[in-house]
């Protein structure tokens, strides 16, 4: 059985310095790691800790986006090539991360078959004696040469020892752009809004990137889109929250994926109430009005 993905990110938050005690890497736990990384990159102890864009793959993030851009990129990579991420001094885990590991370590790992039920035997007649009668466990089945016993599972280590060719190749497979000939959601005013974005290198098309169709690509300035277009100026304030319950989460996602792969990431909206609205919530985004929609 796999480890539960909440407690393999807190074995992967435990080895990095935290000025919160690692509260915030508690509480976004359950996100992918890529979440995780960017809502809880502030939380670190900068002084501490240094990343290396070893790959290359994050150095126009770093130059063309928000400060904290390579940061955020290196640290949300799936897989954390060694040296990437450097550390001064020894790390004491955080409190909260060691609350919530001691948590899982005392609910124990989930067995593999359950325990047969032992129930007694119904007495048929009354005997004159009763002696105690051992109770014989079943001898478990030998294990056939197609159904071999396989290891425990293990949770990840930070950084896993890795092989750098293959690696950089499926990194590289990964990230690159792929254009693609349709737009998903056939909605005719989003893929108007979308293929008018200056400079998009695929009017008509999404471009797939790192398991994620975007609405556009500007390839001269490596940043990817998002385009909503919703009449939010004119909304109740209750279908107001509704639509930013629903789209917030799913933008901070995408930007992260975005920056794991070393691109910008824009959202491109019709009204300054929208505009507004999203930064009230996450004032790092960046959100622009599409005056061509």
């Amino acid at each position: 059985m796999d480890w539960d993905p909440r407690y393999a990110n807190l074995q992967r938050a435990a080895a990095l310095p935290w000025t919160d005690g690692g509260r915030c890497a508690v509480r976004e736990a359950s996100e992918p790691w890529p979440v995780l990384a960017e809502r809880c990159y502030q939380a670190l102890d900068h002084d501490r800790i240094e990343f290396h864009d070893i790959t290359g793959r994050c150095a126009v993030a770093s130059a063309g986006a928000a400060a904290m851009g390579l940061g955020v990129c290196v640290l949300a990579a799936p897989e954390i090539v060694v040296g990437a991420v450097v550390v001064a001094g020894v790390v004491v885990v955080g409190f909260a991360i060691k609350e919530a590991l001691e948590a899982y370590e005392k609910k124990g790992r989930p067995q593999v078959r359950p325990v047969p039920e032992t129930r007694p035997v119904p007495e048929t007649r009354p005997v004159p004696e009763t002696r105690p009668v051992p109770v014989t466990k079943p001898a478990p089945p030998k294990p056939s040469q197609e159904q071999k016993p396989q290891p425990e599972p293990k949770g990840p280590d930070f950084f896993p020892p890795l092989d750098p060719p293959e690696t950089s190749e499926r990194d590289r497979n990964r990230c690159e752009p792929i254009p693609k000939n349709y737009h998903r959601g056939g909605n005719k005013l989003h893929n108007k809004c979308a293929d008018r974005i200056p400079n998009n290198i695929n009017p008509g098309g999404d471009v797939f990137v790192n398991g994620k169709d975007f609405d556009a690509l500007q390839l001269a300035t490596r940043t990817l889109w998002e385009v909503k277009t919703d009449n939010f100026d004119t909304y109740p304030p209750e279908l107001r929250r509704i639509v930013l319950e629903e789209q917030l989460p799913k933008l901070q996602y995408e930007r992260a994926l975005a920056l794991a792969c070393g691109f910008d990431f824009k959202v491109g909206v019709r009204s300054a109430a929208h505009k507004a609205a999203l930064l009230k919530q996450d004032p790092t985004l960046k959100v622009v009005i599409m005056e061509w929609c």
